[in-house]
């Protein structure tokens, strides 16, 4: 694979494979202390002594937890939190004489998720077992997909900058080598007070689809944005609920560094990285320990690694185990797995018996990069707005029930909805589902705006009063709180007319060409009316009583 080019994306964090049309950004890392930055060649054509150019390449292997009720292998149940070695069947405990049973929906749900990262499903595909000897495992072996996996060959467009730094530009493509079916494996909780390790074989023998990307990326901003594009894709196919936090989804991270030009280092892996976050972390301090040990003459293991979240550091774990150290053999027990598509569907088969692509192809939902275009184009709203509501879960849903009681226009609703409620719930650490304000009171509240029988600092009294949960409809509140504009001339100019009484100097200010005044003079009304004044009314009512 050739070196590739590398574009800075952002300030400090990320490079971005591609190439350059006006400039060449180059990479540097200063003996010691192993830092990396980026440097216009305009700037650099003659890099100062000791200093080098390195290219970061990085490569996924996402383990995916599938939605069932039951386990790939066996009937048992699939239940987060159960208790322990309480979804245990005779097989998950690879007791002699058990066979597997496949379950179909793992099936139809891997060949979904292969047909929304545009793969090439293959018709036969083949299971083998992967030998290796851990506690948790108690077969000595994993089923799984080497030779002939279930999906190939397809791709994952994610986009890299949100806000301010979003750009058409910034879209960029990720291959997807394969997806294979497979079981996972137990669980090893420690004990470090009895100083021993038990196992729990509640989650041994439950469906993974593992989604292999090309070495693609080359830091980790880029590689935790197409993971959350995944998981954004398994939500929408509802194959899996791909909640991180919860070990649904697991990603590895394959990393090596080397000069433009030249073969591909030697990589690490960095192993079960369960948050977006520390995915991006452990990604970037692997780049830059490769590029320091490098720098200072050493050299790169072939190993796994761990991250430290504490630390925010890779750990060694062990040495890299390769093809031969797993034994790979063909699963005797397994037959080959045949789908079909219309056309080589026998006749008279039993749809229960068999999967049909075609038909999954036509069941497939929208998905997020059709929303985002769809909502662009039916609100009228910013593109990195889109991407905003469908990061947060439950965020999308919520607009758009807002949007279907509201007069508001979509351009106001977006900006309450991302500025003042979003910015509540992370103030609170709370889910959109968790929110005690709901879409109905939201859009009363913004429909009270839009028709201004409130202002603005009166709709946020009034948002906060919804906040606390009283049970109150946000009328109910403007009438209590006498929270209306006051929209009588009469009224207003007798208010205001007071308010210049009070401040002759202000007046004489203005008199004498200190238009800037007339602001202080505003404000000082609509204190007055306590908020309850257009600005804009007091503003002419104001000038006019000035002349």
């Amino acid at each position: 694979m050739a070196a590739p080019m590398l574009q800075w994306a952002r300030a400090g964090r990320c490079w971005l494979l591609g190439p350059c049309p006006r400039r060449m950004i180059l990479l540097f890392a200063e003996p010691g202390p192993g830092r990396v930055r980026g440097q216009s060649s305009a700037a650099a054509q003659e890099p100062r002594p000791g200093a080098q150019e390195w290219a970061a390449v990085v490569g996924l292997e996402i383990h995916v937890q599938i939605s069932s009720n039951s386990k790939l292998f066996s009937g048992s149940q699939v239940t987060f939190l159960a208790p322990p070695n309480s979804l245990v069947s005779f097989f998950d405990a690879s007791l002699p004489g058990t066979l597997p049973v496949l379950n179909r929906r793992c099936v139809e749900a891997a060949v979904m998720t292969g047909l929304a990262l545009n793969c090439t499903v293959n018709k036969k595909s083949l299971f083998d077992r992967k030998h290796y000897f851990y506690a948790d495992l108690p077969a000595g072996y994993q089923i799984t997909q080497q030779r002939r996996p279930i999906a190939i060959n397809g791709s994952l467009t994610y986009s890299l900058g949100v806000g301010a730094l979003w750009s058409p530009s910034a879209t960029k493509t990720v291959r997807i080598k394969q997806i294979q079916l497979e079981q996972d494996s137990g669980k090893s909780l420690h004990d470090d007070m009895r100083s021993q390790t038990l196992i729990d074989l509640n989650r041994a023998g439950v469906g993974l689809m593992e989604v292999v990307m090309e070495p693609d990326m080359s830091c980790g901003d880029e590689a935790a944005t197409a993971v959350k594009e995944l998981q954004l894709i398994l939500r929408a196919l509802g194959t899996s609920q791909a909640n991180m936090a919860e070990g649904q989804l697991r990603v590895d991270a394959n990393v090596s560094v080397h000069h433009p030009g030249e073969p591909l280092g030697v990589r690490t892996e960095v192993k079960n990285l369960n948050s977006i976050r520390f995915l991006a972390k452990a990604i970037d301090y692997e780049i830059q320990r490769q590029i320091k040990e490098l720098e200072n003459g050493g050299k790169i293991l072939n190993e796994t690694r761990a991250f430290d979240e504490k630390l925010g550091c890779t750990v060694s774990m062990r040495d890299k185990e390769g093809k031969q150290d797993y034994r790979f053999m063909p699963e005797p027990n397994l037959p080959p797995l045949i789908l079909y598509d219309t056309e080589s569907l026998p006749m008279g088969a039993d749809p229960q018996q068999v999967v049909n692509i075609d038909r999954i192809r036509e069941s497939l939902p929208e998905l997020p990069s059709v929303t985002r275009e769809r909502l662009v184009e039916q609100y009228g709203i910013l593109p990195e707005h889109s991407f905003a509501l469908l990061n947060e879960d439950g965020l999308l849903e919520f607009f758009q029930n807002v949007m279907k009681e509201t007069r508001a226009e979509p351009k106001k609703v977006i900006g309450w909805i991302l500025s003042t409620f979003l910015g509540y719930l992370k103030q609170r650490n709370l889910a959109v589902s968790e929110s005690p304000v709901s879409p109905s009171s939201l859009a009363e509240l913004l429909s009270l705006l839009d028709d201004k029988v409130i202002s603005q600092p009166a709709a946020q009294q009034v948002f906060e009063e919804l906040w606390q949960n009283q049970g109150k409809s946000p009328g109910q509140i403007v009438q209590e709180k006498k929270l209306e504009l006051l929209h009588q001339q009469e009224e207003l100019e007798e208010i205001c007319q007071a308010v210049l009484d009070q401040h002759p100097q202000e007046v004489m200010a203005v008199k004498k060409g200190n238009h800037k005044v007339v602001n202080k003079l505003i404000g000082l009304a609509r204190r007055a009316t306590l908020g309850r004044a257009d600005p804009v009314k007091i503003k002419q009512i104001l000038e006019k009583q000035l002349q």
